[in-house]
């Protein structure tokens, strides 16, 4: 019986330890799509205990314990810290197949030095030891401990991005910390408060925005302000992809009904983002930046509780139905301008895995090894089964080894564990190929993949002022 998290975790053959000990582990991380707070970074927070850096805005931490029955006390509500951390041990012990099992337990071991197994009778140890450790360290130590090269935070694109100059202007930290353009609040034009954000995107670009064409101008300003603080990645999270032309007139009549708060037909809906995301396209293909595109979940499914804690906070999920054929007419038209930038796509529902990487190979161009991409498994599918799959299906179906590989997309300052998980798990996926000799054992060609994916493929692909790491 092997040992619970050992130096071997998950890695089932000897090909698969010489790839991820000799190659993979000590490769640096480019985290190239992440919900950390630029403010948090900047300020160089420090946490007070555990529960602050690990429960604190970690919905899938929040999500296992309601599924354990505990209550929102103890979750979101005023519960102490120490009695929340009680609650998350326990939730662990029934947690088995879960990753959550293994991240927390990764985290445990790299940041704070337990080889332990946290349960309901460990709690107290392990959040004594964990806050003396807190004690001493920050933000910044952890970003730097776990080897993080450059960080791309998501950013609204009417965000000052201070926090981001001051982090810059810093000598002491030598870490990137980019910003990432994120428009969903502009491109949401059904949720309440869009009015409200143009106006703030308004005062943001310096201009007043009184027609569809305006706030397409305004956007472009904002981008340029992006591209000049070092933007090379764009990001839009949307529930499901559309494609439904309109004319200028068509979409100057919308936006001015928006504009009044009157309501909009789905389809009126549907021709704005449309137009919206083909315009913010254009416009990245014009400044060589790369477009991920995350769509495929159905957000706040619980009502109630979207109301008492709004959104982010464990209620979404999987949506049943994420038609590809918005995204083929998307990618095409863009194609026919020749203003198809990079693009990576990601669906929630992993049925969309074969889909996707089939399209993929339509819009493929020598403009860039790999141009348009999928997305490593996100969100749900993150887990051990689920970036297998994602990786044997893109594999089966398009190049990996042009693959971008791994993203952390965490609030946590710890989540940097997941890129060695999904390093261990290619690392083993590639030597079980090796030793059922599927793929030639040629040392070269192993070690490039391993390194490409993990890292140098991501600094090539974004062009970050990085180097490649050859270990």
């Amino acid at each position: 019986m092997k040992s619970f998290m050992d130096n071997d975790f998950l890695l089932e053959n000897d090909t698969a330890k010489h790839l991820y000990h000799d190659y993979a582990e000590s490769m640096p991380i480019l985290d190239y799509h992440c919900h950390l707070s630029p403010k948090e970074i900047a300020e160089d927070r420090q946490f007070e205990n555990i529960t602050q850096i690990w429960l604190g805005g970690d919905h899938y931490k929040w999500r296992l314990m309601r599924s354990n029955g505990v209550d929102e006390a103890y979750i979101t509500g005023d519960a102490s810290d120490r009695e929340k951390f009680q609650k998350f041990a326990e939730t662990l012990e029934n947690a088995i197949g879960n990753p959550m099992v293994h991240w927390s337990h990764l985290e445990l071991k790299k940041y704070f030095g337990y080889e332990g197994v946290l349960n309901g009778e460990t709690a107290e140890d392990v959040w004594n030891l964990a806050n003396e450790v807190l004690a001493k360290k920050s933000a910044r130590d952890f970003i730097r401990e776990s080897n993080v090269r450059l960080v791309c935070t998501t950013d609204d694109p009417a965000d000052s991005l201070e926090y981001h100059a001051q982090i810059a202007q810093d000598p002491a930290f030598d870490v990137q910390i980019i910003p990432a353009w994120r428009p969903d609040a502009v491109y949401k034009i059904e949720k309440q408060g869009w009015n409200d954000y143009v106006k703030r995107l308004a005062d943001s670009a310096g201009m007043p925005i009184e027609s569809f064409a305006d706030l397409l101008q305004a956007l472009d300003r904002r981008l340029d302000f992006f591209v000049s603080m070092g933007t090379k990645s764009t990001d839009h999270g949307i529930d499901y992809m559309v494609f439904e032309p309109a004319s200028d007139a068509e979409l100057e009549a919308i936006f001015q009904k928006a504009r009044r708060n009157e309501s909009l037909s789905r389809k009126e809906q549907e021709q704005y983002k449309t137009a919206l995301l083909l315009h913010l396209a254009k416009q990245y293909a014009k400044r060589d930046l790369v477009m991920e595109i995350h769509y495929g979940a159905i957000r706040d499914n619980n009502t109630k509780m979207f109301e008492t804690l709004g959104p982010d906070t464990g209620y979404d999920s999987i949506g049943s139905y994420t038609p590809i054929e918005p995204v083929s007419r998307f990618l095409d038209a863009l194609e026919k301008e020749d203003a198809l930038p990079k693009t990576i796509l990601y669906s929630l529902n992993p049925n969309d895995d074969a889909p996707i990487g089939t399209l993929l190979g339509a819009f493929q161009n020598s403009d860039a090894q790999g141009k348009i991409q999928q997305g490593s498994a996100w969100w749900f599918n993150d887990n051990k089964q689920g970036m297998i799959d994602q990786m044997t299906r893109l594999a089966n179906l398009s190049v990996l080894g042009n693959f971008v590989g791994m993203l952390t997309d965490s609030r946590s300052f710890l989540s940097y564990t997941r890129h060695e998980y999904f390093r261990r798990i290619l690392a083993n996926l590639l030597g079980g190929w090796v030793e059922n000799g599927e793929y030639p054992n040629d040392e070269k060609a192993l070690k490039k993949l391993m390194e490409n994916i993990s890292y140098n493929n991501a600094v090539r692909y974004f062009g970050f002022d990085l180097e490649e790491a050859h270990v």
